[in-house]
């Protein structure tokens, strides 16, 4: 068995209380023949745009050749340093792939001028740029290919040398790639970002990086035939009634967060894979599956909220003690774990009635991001400024205590009964990486799931979620003052003017949902960050 899965408890229940209709239904056999009707007339049309994902190990397999003979040329030039520009799946994948097998993969998945800074100063006469994006369209990718060209030819580089472009076939970024003479790997257009893992836009980067992905392939490859039957032995089908249909203890409703715990396996970084895996394509129509990515030792885990499912992924699900009263045990190679969980989300979209291929609700925020930047409105002025950190918030009524931790009591109170806390940090997280242990301290503060996401890249997986989803959250915004700036060059504004606007602009579509936001404002991340904690304590 390359994946391996245990229920028990209220998940077995659900799996049980599913697993008939399911196989009846022949859902598996039907989305391996690719059939676009399984989620509803609505569905249909873009289902049939989208189910790609399900051939990509057969035809992404010529791929792997050209890949590794790349990596020789280009190490054959001294280049053996890459940097991946992608957001959502397109860099998350990578991440794992890269992570797991032990290669340096540069991520840069973010507009935070430092960060882009720390990619540009990495060593550039030594350093390839991956460009991955369908379309080309995306502006934190597009500016940062345009930083990158004209650092090379600052340098003397020609950026043809060193630039290689993961797109769809006929895309915008295709056409202009291949008119500069880039090297153009094309994906599969029939798969969406969050389900391209083993499609081009995971395998180029990971494969250049050293990350053996035709072994990838291979593990996934061996996953074929149990996700493709329609049997009780199929898992797939057991995890996605797992994480779509078990219910809280009384019964009354369906547990509508996921609990994602790496618990002593070998693969690094998985739950922030499926989290924008689930959290894209269930997060719509009111309803979704939001994961929580936690730690063995997260406070969710000892108060137990009744609206919690936990995945707790393992080296041998088969040989481990459940630890937390019907959990669900899982374990599997990368490749396995892969598809398994794509086959797993498009159950669990059909389940829950939805379309788990289309992403209605980001557009908005990036459209509120591109007023932002044409506009150029002065700032908000803060409610009050404490210990150098400005606060601002979506309803004055957050504001009336006049501290930052007043200011989170009150947020935390607008919480409803099954409510969660999504914490977003617009910051450097290579300067401040601890900010994201702020998650644990906020959990048990509020006493509800805290999920945590690095912006703008959460805007593209968990973003969906946060205005397609129940409207059960609060906001906590974290951004920065910083002197360090970058400009982009042929756009008017510059890379701190972009995440700026990114997040005022998610900022506000969130407030236009009902959603409750804070927004602190570090003019010192390092100093700062210990008002927060303090705060959250």
């Amino acid at each position: 068995m390359t994946f391996s899965i245990r229920v028990s408890g209220d998940a077995e229940a659900a799996v049980a209380a599913h697993l008939p209709t399911l196989i009846g239904d022949y859902v598996a056999s039907r989305i391996t023949n690719l059939d676009p009707s399984l989620w509803g007339p609505e569905a249909e049309d873009e289902a049939s745009k989208r189910l790609g994902w399900v051939q990509a190990v057969s035809v992404s397999r010529p791929l792997v050749p050209e890949i590794v003979a790349l990596r020789e040329e280009l190490a054959a030039k001294g280049v053996d340093r890459f940097v991946l520009a992608g957001m959502g799946g397109s860099s998350l994948a990578p991440e794992v792939i890269t992570q797991t097998a032990g290669v340096e993969l540069t991520i840069l998945d973010s507009t935070a001028p430092g960060q882009v800074l720390a990619a540009l100063d990495g060593g550039l006469e030594r350093t390839a740029l991956v460009v991955s994006s369908k379309s080309g369209s995306t502006v934190e990718t597009d500016s940062q290919r345009r930083a990158f060209e004209a650092a090379f030819r600052d340098l003397g580089i020609d950026p043809a040398e060193r630039i290689i472009v993961v797109t769809d076939p006929g895309s915008p970024l295709d056409e202009s790639a291949r008119a500069a003479g880039y090297r153009v790997f094309n994906a599969d257009p029939t798969v969406g970002g969050r389900y391209s893992a083993l499609t081009a836009f995971g395998l180029v980067p990971s494969g250049l990086a050293g990350a053996d992905i035709a072994e990838l392939l291979d593990e996934a490859e061996a996953s074929l035939l149990e996700v493709a039957i329609d049997a009780p032995e199929n898992p797939a089908l057991v995890l996605g009634a797992a994480i779509a249909g078990t219910l809280t203890p009384d019964g009354s409703a369906r547990r509508d967060k996921l609990g994602l715990i790496t618990d002593g396996t070998h693969i690094v970084g998985l739950p922030d894979w499926i989290e924008q895996l689930i959290a894209e394509s269930t997060g719509k129509e009111g309803t979704g599956i939001l994961p929580v990515v936690l730690l063995p030792v997260s406070p969710e885990l000892e108060s137990n909220p009744a609206d919690l499912q936990i995945v707790r992924l393992v080296d041998d699900a088969d040989e481990v003690e459940h630890r937390h009263p019907g959990e669900i045990l899982v374990s599997g190679t990368l490749g396995a774990q892969l598809v398994v969980w794509e086959y797993a989300t498009a159950i669990a979209g059909r389940m829950l009635g939805i379309n788990p291929f289309d992403q209605p609700d980001v557009e908005s925020a990036k459209v509120a991001a591109r007023g932002l930047l044409d506009a150029r409105p002065e700032p908000v002025a803060p409610a009050f400024v404490e210990a150098g950190v400005e606060v601002r918030v979506s309803d004055p009524a957050l504001a009336e205590s006049g501290t930052i931790q007043g200011v989170l009591d009150a947020l935390w109170a607008t919480l409803p009964a099954d409510g969660y806390v999504s914490i977003q940090a617009y910051v450097n997280r290579l300067e401040v990486p601890q900010l994201q242990g702020l998650r644990e301290m906020v959990a048990a503060d509020s006493g509800r799931p805290t999920t945590f996401g690095w912006g703008p890249r959460f805007l593209h997986s968990t973003g969906q979620y946060h205005k397609g989803g129940p409207a059960q959250g609060v906001f906590l915004q974290i951004t920065e003052r910083t002197e360090t700036d970058v400009e982009i060059p042929g756009r008017p504004f510059t890379f701190g003017q972009l995440i700026e606007a990114q997040a005022a602009g998610d900022a506000t579509v969130l407030a236009e949902h009902g959603r409750p936001v804070v927004t602190l404002t570090l003019a010192d991340p390092q100093a700062d960050v210990l008002a927060l904690f303090e705060a959250a304590q």
